[in-house]
């Protein structure tokens, strides 16, 4: 099948629903939470609570939650779990095989509602964990996803229509790869939702344009569902 790519040169890749399996109960032999858990508090903070999978396709997905602090006033997540297996990666990526997401939600966020707007992140969190090995293929910095083709709102109650991945920019670059062993190192990456003028504008000028400007423009894994696009023009640059 030939390969698609945007305007800014990069591939994209569409996905059909995968292939019928049968449920596949998930190997945890090579599992790291205690590992990822200690990265956490090393360089975050006390993992106060884990949200846990009851039941698990292909790799056991939890959510470590770390409440908001003084130096850290809003709540973090991070999986772990999606690192129990290598994802298909190119061989020129090959170090970038082993990942795990976070995310950081505003502080009083209803973190155990059921209620889709407030439970839509930890669902995103969890989808996009199981999605490259459900796929079969790899997620990393600069990927993103829509929410539909064309992109939709996630939820009712904000114009966010997908994410986009990035390195975590409310830690410290020391938080950024866990060293398991010479064959294995797990990388971490931010889930940032994004809109769709944000979407298009990576399709036509390329991930690190947009990162750089929501860097610019103070965005990162600290969910606003209200945020201003970071592409949108202001009106008095219109005229």
């Amino acid at each position: 099948m030939p390969e698609e790519f945007s305007e800014s040169g990069a591939p994209i890749q569409r996905y059909d629903s995968p292939a019928e399996r049968k449920w596949t109960l998930p190997d945890t032999s090579d599992s790291n939470i205690n590992e990822i858990e200690r990265h956490i508090e090393a360089h975050i903070g006390k993992v106060d609570s884990v949200l846990h999978e009851i039941l698990s396709d292909l790799v056991h997905i939890d959510v470590h939650i770390v409440k908001p602090t003084t130096l850290r006033p809003y709540s973090t997540l991070i999986t772990s779990g999606m690192s129990d297996l290598p994802m298909v990666v190119p061989n020129e990526y090959a170090e970038f095989a082993y990942a795990e997401l976070m995310l950081c939600l505003p502080d009083g966020w209803p973190l155990n509602s059921d209620q889709e707007e407030h439970y839509w992140p930890i669902r995103w969190l969890k989808r996009l964990a199981r999605f490259p090995h459900e796929y079969k293929t790899w997620l990393g910095k600069l990927h993103s996803m829509p929410n539909g083709d064309p992109p939709e709102p996630i939820v009712a109650n904000t114009q966010l229509c997908g994410v986009a991945l990035g390195r975590p920019m409310t830690t410290s670059v020391d938080f950024h790869r866990l060293v398991i062993s010479p064959k294995k190192t797990i990388q971490f990456y931010s889930v940032l939702p994004v809109y769709a003028d944000e979407l298009a504008f990576k399709l036509k000028e390329g991930g690190e344009a947009l990162l750089e400007k929501m860097e610019q423009q103070k965005v990162t894994e600290l969910l606003n569902p209200t945020r201003k696009s970071v592409v949108t023009r202001p009106w008095w640059k219109v005229f």
